[in-house]
């Protein structure tokens, strides 16, 4: 049982939050408290001020239509296909895949509302953390809290800025929504930057992935994972020239930061925050698998997760297994399936599927093929009144299935895999997992420097093949950006982070067919020609989000 450090039941909840309903800046008090009581020593200003932070955390990877959603089904690597009714859902899932979103799409009002409810936890914290701090200027341990407090704003506003580019920037809860203003993505990616450095020299050193005071807190291993995404994203955040043609993004090497006094160009950073974690001690797992099983807290690799246990901490998990399994498949295992999300044709080419070499990530991320019970028996599927071995189908794919396809549309499509299955009857039917969601990683940190050392001139095949190697799959000479962006999905499908690769890469557009998944793009070029019926790297600001604002306006091409 792990112990529960995070999820323990608060004195009194923050007074504040930005509301998830529809005015974002609206206070909504929860509960009265005697301030004496509630802050009278260190351990209760951390679980009145600090700990709430954490919570509600899997909606940025394990919980239907939020951030992980709009991150990964609008991308090549996964999407939920219409399978005759099943998950037509007024084409929601199929729109997201064709980047067919508009104004009013429920994913982006419901990141959009979730993300600034949990800055507005940020700013009534830092408030009263900074009240505290007047009232005992010798407890030391405040300014520790408060790097904590502003590297979790900073986390928080960097999904909004990677989702929706230019986002009101908030710090007080004092403002109102007259006062709103809506910057340029460079100056909200400036302030993340400097809010991260200047909190990190206070944040622990401990491993936050890991049993202990810290499990599940922001600690410098997620600060500095966080700086180098930052950096290897340089060029796009801090492209303030939108437009729905030819995006002139900024040189990254001319894009400087500050770290440990020297000025570096972006590239250079990224290494130099890799290099960071590698001094705290984070390295590869010699198992992969080690990443994703259920004892996953005890990896060395996995750098910022998010606790998760039945009983400590039951944090709903849909994107397990539960949205991609097939009924069938579930219930052989006593589980829930939701038939859903599936791999796209074009990722299994990437992964080699139906070649003589495929890569070795391939039977360790997905069910393709054959699935087998329990037992070790194969499965049988009941369709039109036939029993049929049960197979996966992966390169059947289809944004709209047709009666036509006949079986296909209960079993088209590979299915995510990559963390070990939970049977324990305590897994509430496998939505209550004890696998850790991961957040960040080091493998992908390492895939970093490798495309940062590129684009800097240099070989990027020494970081590549570690990663490859660890898996077994052969080695790679002469590394591209091709490679980088191939082996990125690879090594991190169902990870959360396609989308921002093919944006920061130049093939983040629409599938070129209706029905199928269309055809890879080179990623050797940063400038490139978006779809000209509309500008879809960022996502739209939702309608109702602008009409309790004229301060603001919509992003360019919608």
């Amino acid at each position: 049982m792990k112990k529960n450090f995070l999820n323990i039941a608060l004195v009194a909840a923050c007074a504040a939050a930005f509301s998830s309903c529809s005015n974002f800046l609206e206070e909504n008090p929860t509960d009265s408290f005697d301030e004496n009581e509630a802050f009278a020593n260190e351990n209760l200003v951390y679980l009145n001020a600090v700990a709430n932070l954490y919570d509600k955390m899997c909606y940025l990877m394990g919980q239907d239509r939020h951030v992980y959603d709009m991150n990964t089904f609008s991308s090549d690597e996964a999407f939920l296909p219409c399978r005759i009714g099943d998950w037509e859902d007024g084409g929601l899932w199929q729109n997201l895949f064709l980047h067919n979103w508009g104004t009013m799409f429920d994913l982006s009002q419901n990141s959009w509302n979730y993300l600034y409810e949990k800055v507005g936890h940020c700013n009534q914290a830092l408030a009263k953390l900074e009240e505290l701090r007047a009232e005992q200027p010798d407890a030391d341990y405040l300014p520790a809290y408060i790097a904590e407090a502003r590297s979790m704003r900073a986390f928080y506003y960097f999904y909004l800025m990677d989702l929706f580019g230019r986002v009101p920037l908030v710090t007080s809860t004092k403002t109102q929504m007259s006062e709103v203003e809506q910057p340029e993505r460079s100056e909200v990616f400036n302030f993340i930057v400097k809010e991260l450095q200047e909190s990190l020299p206070l944040l622990s050193t401990q491993k936050s992935n890991q049993q202990g005071t810290y499990y599940g807190r922001f600690t410098q291993g997620p600060a500095y994972f966080l700086l180098a995404k930052l950096a290897i994203n340089a060029d796009v955040y801090t492209d303030d020239n939108w437009n729905d043609g030819i995006m002139n993004r900024p040189d990254a090497k001319t894009i400087m930061f500050d770290i440990d006094g020297q000025q570096v160009n972006a590239y250079e950073a990224v290494i130099k925050y890799v290099d960071k974690l590698a001094e705290l001690g984070y390295v590869l797992e010699s198992d992969f698998m080690n990443n994703f099983n259920l004892t996953n807290d005890n990896s060395n690799e996995n750098i910022f997760t998010i606790p998760m246990d039945p009983s400590d901490y039951p944090n709903n998990w849909t994107y397990n297994y539960v949205r991609t399994r097939h009924y069938t498949h579930g219930a052989a295992y006593g589980l829930n399936g939701w038939n859903g999300s599936c791999a796209t044709t074009e990722a299994m080419k990437v992964f080699g599927y139906g070649t003589d070499n495929p890569d070795p990530r391939l039977d360790l991320s997905y069910f393709a093929g054959p699935v087998y019970g329990a037992d070790g028996e194969q499965l049988i599927l009941e369709y039109g009144g036939e029993q049929l071995p049960f197979e996966y189908a992966p390169m059947q794919a289809k944004v709209y299935m047709e009666a036509s396809d006949g079986v296909y549309v209960q079993i088209a499509g590979a299915r995510q895999k990559k963390y070990e299955m939970d049977v324990n009857p305590g897994s509430n039917n496998g939505e209550l997992p004890r696998n850790d969601m991961v957040l960040f990683r080091y493998a992908d940190a390492v895939l970093m420097k490798a495309e940062a050392k590129l684009r800097l001139g240099q070989s990027a095949d020494t970081e590549v093949n570690e990663i490859r190697n660890r898996v077994g799959a052969t080695p790679k000479t002469n590394v591209t950006l091709d490679d980088i962006l191939d082996e990125r999905l690879l090594e991190l499908a169902w990870e959360g982070w396609r989308r921002n690769d093919q944006v920061r890469f130049g093939t983040f557009t629409r599938p070129n067919d209706d029905k199928y998944v269309g055809v890879k793009h080179s990623a050797s070029s940063l400038d490139y020609k978006v779809d000209e019926t509309g500008y879809t790297t960022v996502f739209a600001i939702h309608n109702d989000v602008l009409l309790l604002n004229p301060n603001m306006t919509q992003n360019p091409g919608y």
